[in-house]
């Protein structure tokens, strides 16, 4: 059985091609010489050994087959120190290749763990050794890099301990990893999407949405913007491409219903490392009569900052610091859609479970999510291109004043980019779709500060402008309108210094993750640019970040929505 890479995915093109080349035994009605689920755990030291292998889980009621490490789900929290040398030696028991991606870790390319770029993959019944220094500490994650086997539940958390102290104290430290679960197979739901784009939609405009807009803004203007939605091929209410209807949303591998419990006794500080291992589904968490301080994101330390609430996209982390009351808390977390939501306990003791709060309202798209105006103007910019009028590049950070040369790079607008914005600007402090004027104090990327001075930090030496592009209808996702099937490697040269500014030209929210390399993201504070390793892009916004290219190799550069990646994918050699 020849195996799948994220290659073969995009040039089969269609999923019937995508069902030739998977495991028939990974759903088989009535798979043999299956594990079964086992409970979760945290793994120390400085060597490991991992086991990937098909697992009997039984999460909505009906019993599943899904792809697990040591038969957990999800796979075991790997505790490492900060400046060991790390080994990990990986079986793969399952029929087709597998691959272990170390996401965000600092590495050699070769570690880097994707398969047809930085190694051959894991093929079945081999042991590969995964074999590096740890260069940083924080809250980090890892996943499969082979075809849907992430979506199945091949993902688990990495916890680095710093080898100096952090700027902050605890008492307690509780990972909360997010995912979305399915007990439709993978290839199915990509198949659904592949013939109707919003297939897992159920919150489309009625007739009683047409006539509320004619009541606020006259007839001609509400066709006018029906219209346009039309023309782009899209709803203002497609937020998620997969939703509850066919997700069940976990904490922890647990669901709603199962009630995942934090517990802390009084006067205690509480650290909460969240992490988003989802496939496809951005999480806003909260937790009500509680205040968070952020204290870091994507594993690196910020200057805190208190709010009621973050958005945390796909592959993106937080941790917070909590000082809870002698009662119970609900640690909320809704999706993007407001499609479902799974939450968990945080509480003095085991026997109380706090109430839920309601999922807010689905709110709609606006313009400004067209790439049409600002944000905070409101519903009322009416500007529109659909091809036909050239994009602005001049539109810098207020605190940007330097150009820097730009590096022209192939583009093509035809029919597999449908979307395109006029005028998309930096909404660094926009809280996003749903999380607007919410009454919450809501984080934001404007509020992110590194903890450490920028100010020496060397200054770009050239800057490339990428376009996220797609045609919804179609589902097809692409990076200046070419997907990666028909598209040229991006050349970084070692050592110098590049701004990277996506332009997201479609209506969805795209997680922007290059490997082997930080992206310094550009807030408006020369002096604290902050590190992540993933970039939340929303929609018709633009976007500028700084990367220095101090890893020579072959590196994957793509969006993190699992059935975005097999088109909005590029390679990335540093030479």
């Amino acid at each position: 059985m020849s195996n799948l890479s994220r290659r073969d995915f995009i040039k089969t093109g269609v999923a019937s091609a995508i069902l030739l080349h998977t495991s028939p035994s990974l759903w088989a009605d009535e798979p043999t010489k299956l594990g079964e689920r086992r409970a979760h755990e945290v793994l120390e030291g400085t060597e490991f050994h991992l086991t990937i292998e098909e697992t009997v889980v039984n999460i909505t009621g009906t019993p599943t087959i899904a792809t697990t490490i040591n038969g957990m789900l999800p796979a075991p929290t790997l505790k490492w120190q900060e400046g060991d040398e790390v080994t990990i030696h990986v079986t793969n028991n399952l029929p087709v290749t597998s691959s272990i991606h170390w996401h965000g870790i600092i590495l050699p390319y070769q570690m880097d763990g994707v398969p047809d770029i930085s190694f051959p993959g894991i093929a079945p019944g081999e042991t590969f050794t995964y074999r590096f220094k740890v260069q940083q500490s924080g809250t980090f994650w890892y996943h499969s890099h082979s075809g849907f086997q992430e979506q199945t539940g091949l993902h688990g958390t990495l916890v680095i301990t710093p080898k100096s102290p952090e700027p902050f104290s605890y008492d307690r430290d509780y990972v909360i990893a997010l995912s979305d679960w399915s007990d439709e197979k993978p290839e199915n739901i990509f198949r659904k999407l592949k013939i109707q784009s919003d297939y897992y939609n159920f919150n489309q405009r009625t007739l009683g949405d047409f006539l509320s807009e004619v009541k606020a803004y006259g007839l001609v203007e509400a066709l006018k913007r029906r219209n346009m939605w039309n023309q782009m091929r899209m709803s203002d209410r497609d937020l998620s491409d997969i939703t509850a209807y066919t997700y069940t949303f976990l904490m922890n591998g647990m669901t709603d219903a199962d009630d995942w419990r934090a517990i802390f006794k009084t006067n205690e500080r509480v650290r909460l490392r969240f992490i988003n291992q989802s496939a496809m589904t951005i999480f806003d968490v909260r937790i009500p009569g509680l205040k968070m301080r952020v204290v870091s994101a994507d594993g690196n330390l910020i200057q805190s900052v208190e709010v009621d609430e973050f958005r945390i996209g796909v592959a993106e982390s937080y941790d917070v610091i909590v000082e809870p009351d002698n009662r119970a808390y609900a640690i909320f977390a809704q999706s993007i859609d407001r499609s479902g939501f799974v939450a968990g306990t945080l509480a003095p003791n085991h026997t109380l479970k706090a109430p839920r709060p309601k999922v807010d309202r689905p709110q709609p798209l606006i313009m400004a999510d067209m790439g049409m105006g600002d944000w905070k103007s409101g519903d009322h910019t009416m500007m529109m291109d659909h091809g036909t009028m050239a994009m602005k590049h001049d539109m810098k950070p207020m605190h940007e004043e330097k150009s820097y040369p730009i590096t022209p790079l192939p583009i093509e607008w035809d029919a597999g980019t449908t979307m395109r914005a006029k005028d998309p600007r930096y909404r660094l402090d926009d809280p996003g779709v749903g999380l607007r004027e919410n009454g919450r104090r809501v984080l934001t990327y404007a509020d992110l500060k590194n903890y450490y001075s920028t100010a020496d930090d060397p200054k770009p030496d050239r800057e490339i402008i990428l376009h996220l592009t797609g045609n919804m209808e179609r589902f097809v996702w692409s990076i200046n309108g070419i997907t990666y099937a028909h598209a040229e490697p991006l050349r970084f040269c070692y050592g110098e210094r590049i701004r990277i500014t996506f332009i997201n030209d479609t209506m969805m929210n795209h997680p922007m993750h290059l490997h082997g390399m930080w992206s310094d993201l550009e807030t408006g504070d020369e002096n604290a640019l902050v590190r992540k390793h993933t970039i939340l892009v929303q929609p018709g916004s633009k976007i500028s970040y700084r990367v220095t290219a101090d890893a020579k190799g072959v590196w994957a550069f793509h969006c993190h929505m699992l059935y975005h990646m097999l088109g909005m994918f590029r390679k990335v050699e540093v030479v």
